[in-house]
């Protein structure tokens, strides 16, 4: 099993559940779903999400997304994205993803499940 990390709102999240599709808007300004790896999504929470309340962090089972992903480079890295909705039952675990108290962020503990 390989894991991506995507950062939503916790409220997207609940609302995806319900239809079975999770919808981000970056499938219309840029025609994919923004992720990360584990070892990128904490520099890439406090780059884009400092102090954002709210989120959670989607475990996605990248075998079982239906859209394709692609790798791809940002910088000196490549990030998985999605080039699609996302079907729900891709994503294993939904993990609150709250700053500390300066507003940055660090590798929940949960996600030791991985094998990080």
């Amino acid at each position: 099993m390989s894991i991506i990390l995507h950062i939503t709102q916790e409220s997207q999240w609940e609302q995806a559940k319900l239809t079975g599709i999770y919808y981000n808007n970056t499938l219309d300004s840029e025609g994919f779903i923004h992720c990360s790896t584990i070892q990128q999504v904490e520099r890439t929470a406090n780059k884009f999400f400092a102090n954002q309340t709210g989120l959670v962090l989607l475990c996605i089972d990248s075998e079982k997304v239906q859209p394709e992903i692609k790798y791809e480079a940002v910088g000196e890295e490549k990030f998985p994205h999605i080039y699609g909705a996302l079907n729900t039952d891709a994503v294993i675990d939904a993990i609150a993803f709250p700053p500390d108290s300066n507003g940055n962020f660090k590798l929940p503990p949960e996600l030791a499940k991985f094998n990080v």
